[in-house]
This record gives C-alpha cells, sequence and structure tokens, in this order.
C-alpha cells in the first residue's frame, strides 16, 4: 500500500520533502498554518549539496532567474566608505547563488501544487503515535479540519516548532546564540546597489541591508544580548526595543528604523540552534530548522534543509520499515549537519563587536581576509560539506 505522510510546514524543507516523497512512490499531505505560501523573508543561500538538490530537482534554473543578483557585501563605516570587500562565492559570505526565502518557497510550491495536497490556514494541535510499529499509524488533530490518520508524520515548521514540542517535549533542545536579529523591507534608496551593506556600531550593534529582487531593500538590525523573551512581545513592542537600542547609532539607521515602522514583513528572531539527540519517535520525523537549524549565522540553513528532504525521502523509498529508514536518515546526514552546525570561533560575537576599537580591528581583519591573495588561498580550503556525498536513490532517476 502506499504510505501517506503528512508533512507539516509549507516553507522551504516542506515541498522540498512533498517533491522527493511524491518522486519516492508515496502519498505526501503538506499542512501549513499561514493561509498561503508566506511572503516576505530575507535573502538565502544555496551552496554544496544543496545546489545539487536543487539541480536534481530540476528548479535551478528558476532559481537561478530568480536571483537576487548580489555582487557581495562591503563592510562600511559611519561615512559609508568601505572597509573590506567580499564578493560573491561558491562557499564564500555571500553564495553564488542567493534568492529570496519567499521566491524559493513559491518555485517549491509550483514544483510541487499538481502531485500533492496542500492544507493551508490549518496547524496541528494533538498527535497521537498509537501505533510505532508495524501495522499502526499516527493520529493527527488539528485547529480546523477533521482527525486524520496517516501512516507517518513529518515536523518542518521551522525553529519554534510547535508540532516537535507536542511528540518531543522537554527533548527538545534550543540553544540560544545571544544575538537578536529583526528582518523586514524597505524602500529602496539612491544609496543602495547590488552590494549588501553592512554596518557595525558600538554596544554589539550591527545593520544589513541587501538588494532584493523586487525593487526594494532588504533590512535587518542585529544586536548582542542574552535571552530576553523579546521575539514573545507583539510587532509594535519589538519596534519599540529596537528603536531604543538604535536611537544613538547614525549612519543610514535613522533612514532603516523609519522603513521598519511601515513594513508589512517585520519580524524578530533570537537566534538559535537546534540539537536534538534523535530526530524521530516512533512514526514522528524531524526535518530541516525543525530537527538541526544551524541558525542564519551559518549560511547553511536552506541547503540543509533541501538536503534532509532529499535524504529523508530517499531512505524511506529504499526501506519498507520506517523505523530503518529514520534509522539511515539520521547515520547519513549527522555528518553534514554537524559541519553545517560548527559556526565560526567566537559567533556572533566576533562579527559584532561591543567597542570602536573591535569594530576597527575587524575591519582590519576583514579587509586582509578579502584581498586577492588570501582569497586564492580560501579557494585551496575544503568547503563545509566537500566531504559530503550526496547520496544517489532510485527516485533521481524516475520520471518527474
Amino acid at each position: 500500500m502506499t504510505r501517506t505522510v503528512l508533512v507539516s510546514g509549507a516553507s522551504i524543507a516542506g515541498p522540498a520533502l512533498a517533491f522527493w516523497l511524491h518522486r519516492n512512490g508515496m502519498r505526501p499531505t503538506v499542512v501549513e498554518r499561514a493561509p498561503g505560501i508566506r511572503p516576505g523573508g530575507q535573502t538565502v543561500d544555496l551552496r554544496g549539496a544543496g545546489r545539487e538538490v536543487a539541480q536534481l530537482m530540476g528548479i535551478d534554473d528558476a532559481v537561478r532567474a530568480a536571483g537576487t543578483g548580489e555582487l557581495g557585501v562591503r563592510f562600511v563605516d559611519d561615512r559609508n566608505r568601505t572597509r573590506a570587500t567580499f564578493g560573491v562565492a561558491a562557499d564564500g559570505l555571500v553564495a553564488e547563488l542567493e534568492i529570496l526565502r519567499s521566491r524559493l518557497a513559491e518555485i517549491l510550491y509550483e514544483r510541487t501544487r499538481d502531485d500533492v495536497e496542500y492544507v493551508f490556514d490549518d496547524e496541528i494541535v494533538d498527535v497521537d503515535d498509537h501505533g510505532s510499529h508495524d501495522g499502526g499509524g499516527v493520529r493527527v488533530a488539528f485547529r480546523r479540519g477533521e482527525e486524520r490518520d496517516v501512516d507517518l508524520l513529518v515536523v518542518a515548521d521551522g525553529l519554534r516548532s510547535r508540532t516537535r514540542d507536542l511528540v518531543f517535549g522537554a527533548a527538545a533542545r534550543t540553544t540560544p546564540l545571544g544575538l537578536y536579529t529583526s528582518y523586514f523591507t524597505i524602500p529602496r534608496a539612491a544609496s543602495d546597489t547590488d552590494w549588501a551593506r553592512w554596518f557595525n556600531a558600538p554596544g554589539g550593534r550591527s545593520v544589513l541591508v541587501r538588494p532584493d529582487s523586487e525593487g526594494t531593500t532588504r533590512a535587518a538590525l542585529s544586536f548582542l544580548s542574552p535571552p530576553r523573551g523579546i521575539e514573545q512581545l507583539d510587532a509594535d513592542a519589538q519596534k519599540l526595543v529596537l528603536r531604543a537600542t538604535f536611537a544613538d547609532v547614525g549612519w543610514e539607521v535613522p533612514r532603516v528604523l523609519d522603513g521598519m515602522d511601515a513594513a508589512p514583513d517585520f519580524y524578530l528572531e533570537s537566534i538559535a540552534q537546534v540539537r536534538m539527540p534523535t530526530w524521530s519517535r516512533g512514526r514522528v520525523v524531524l526535518v530541516g530548522d525543525a530537527g538541526y537549524c544551524p541558525s542564519p549565522i551559518s549560511g547553511m540553513g536552506t541547503s540543509t534543509a533541501l538536503v534532509g528532504a532529499y535524504v529523508l525521502a530517499g531512505e524511506l523509498g529504499r526501506n519498507a520499515d520506517h523505523r530503518d529508514a529514520f534509522t539511515a536518515y539520521e547515520r547519513v546526514l549527522r555528518p553534514y549537519v554537524d559541519a553545517a552546525q560548527k559556526l565560526p570561533p567566537g559567533a556572533p560575537r566576533l562579527a559584532t563587536p561591543r567597542s570602536a576599537f573591535g569594530i576597527r580591528a575587524l575591519n582590519t581583519a576583514l579587509r586582509v581576509a578579502g584581498s586577492p591573495a588570501v582569497a586564492a588561498i580560501g579557494k585551496l580550503l575544503p568547503s563545509r560539506d566537500e566531504a559530503f556525498t550526496l547520496p544517489t536513490y532510485a527516485a533521481v532517476c524516475a520520471s518527474p
């Protein structure tokens, strides 16, 4: 019989998984709390094995066509003078292939909508894994819809996954990294180009503005802080915190703050990683940020989501017993995830110095690191996923 698989989350990992589940002869359904594919979101990277999966899915050309065209990032001072420059590179600070999260989600949705059932504006509120062994299944209750019995449940709904916490409870380990970041879209200004600009201010504060593919600019305000529950406040209260935090900062910060107030896609989060002792329990399994978020600092979140979806579906297609599939999935993917979660020493504090002296020292170090000679040496060093070989599954050769 055809396996029925319920996937929670329709961002990146969920639709990608649904694509491969269908290719492997299973019947996926994707449920998403939002009323549709979520708009907005910042730029995400496709690197290494993640790009390879996109190519296998046949979306590489669409992703490239929808890319932001970003040329790299410039670290600037309060007079907008460039202090260090990093151009795009396959495994560099800015990847060769940058795309808005929402555009990638739309591409994945369009690629799967004819073969996959999508249920929007609903969410899972209870999970009863009443048959962890052969012959059983999972009964899932929803906020709006009727209960469903499925063979497997895959949790792909992000760092703060409620569904994961329903199943794994205290075993869910989210590790804050001591950094808050807000993301939003602002009007494009004359000073905005195809280069991203990063400005550091004393007190562990930073501002990033990046080009997008829609004629606007994506902004991010970040500041070092231990967890304070700011992410649990409403958006208006969060904006007040940001205004107070950046009130004395010059450069283009006043323009960014004004744009923040009118932004339709404002979002703030406490930057964190997810490190789970296991990615499955019974007939429930995690994929993407819900199971192993490497954090935006790593630049590997999208790639781990795509690779994780590919490997999980491949092992489910290869193994008749879900327990064997989940075991193989974790064995194959753990080394890749472990490498993705290894952040640079001192991150995120190193990139967000607290003092003016620290900012000058960082800019000097970055200027040296971005020099042609050092960049040439860097190309000789292995990337984080160079040692990872993407497995080949039968579904790769199957007809679309």
